[in-house]
């Protein structure tokens, strides 16, 4: 299961079944739970941590120090769940002491070619990076986010959950959860109406979630005056609940 050029630290561990392809380089620190399988030329140095059933593809750098320059050394990690699939040169660092000390990956991410996640960030689970999608660090990306292609995410931003991104997004400020989002400066455009129709939202969430976006995003309310109203909306509908909570918890501002 392992090829003959692959070069394992003695103070990795690995589960018996897992794979690893030619050339690839784990270093000291590394857990690699069973049914995961590692392409060729992967490198991944620890601490870290990768759970059950992923797929890592040829070329990825998982587990390097973070790009930060106040980084000295000190033992951070990287976490990765389980089922994730990540593809080509793809690049994880690890966290900082100035944060968690820890970068997160869920369970059941699609992650695509040429993805960056820098230090400190905490994806959550059954998300989907686009090719060349992004993040600085500390980014929050929460459940069933998707991010288009090239968007890149200023650091310390988050994404809400069923957040949808176009190609080419840049990201400034916090994204609220259910929302369709474009362009430099990434603005609002509509509810991810779609991506909810598929994950099982009934047609009476919808409509409450629609009439939530429009007093969020076309009621002329100060962002105040339109949490006081989601307040009182929130009890027909708890997905509101959910927004009004990301909304007051927003570290950046909102998109607006």
């Amino acid at each position: 299961m392992i090829h003959s050029t692959a070069i394992i630290d003695s103070k990795a561990e690995l589960a018996s079944d897992v794979e690893v392809g030619a050339y690839s380089i784990i270093g000291a620190s590394v857990r690699v739970d069973s049914g995961t399988r590692i392409g060729s030329h992967v490198v991944i140095e620890g601490p870290t941590n990768i759970g059950r059933d992923n797929q890592i593809f040829h070329f990825c750098s998982l587990g390097a120090a973070p790009q930060d320059k106040k980084y000295r050394g000190e033992p951070t990690t990287l976490e990765i769940g389980d089922g994730n699939t990540i593809r080509e040169y793809c690049t994880f660092n690890r966290g900082t002491v100035q944060d968690s000390g820890a970068t997160r990956i869920g369970n059941d991410n699609w992650v695509m070619a040429y993805v960056h996640v820098a230090h400190d960030c905490q994806i959550g689970s059954h998300t989907i990076f686009a090719n060349n999608s992004s993040l600085a660090g500390h980014v929050v990306v929460q459940d069933h986010a998707i991010l288009g292609g090239f968007t890149l995410v200023h650091q310390f931003c988050q994404i809400g959950a069923h957040v949808i991104t176009a190609v080419g997004s840049v990201v400034f400020k916090d994204i609220p959860p259910y929302v369709t989002a474009a362009g430099y400066d990434c603005a609002p455009h509509g509810l991810n109406s779609e991506g909810l129709k598929r994950r099982g939202f009934s047609s009476d969430t919808l409509l409450q979630l629609k009439r939530a976006y429009k007093t969020l995003y076309k009621s002329s309310l100060t962002l105040d005056q339109a949490k006081a109203k989601l307040a009182e909306q929130q009890q027909a509908c708890p997905e509101i609940a959910i927004l009004l909570e990301f909304l007051n918890n927003a570290t950046r501002g909102i998109i607006r």
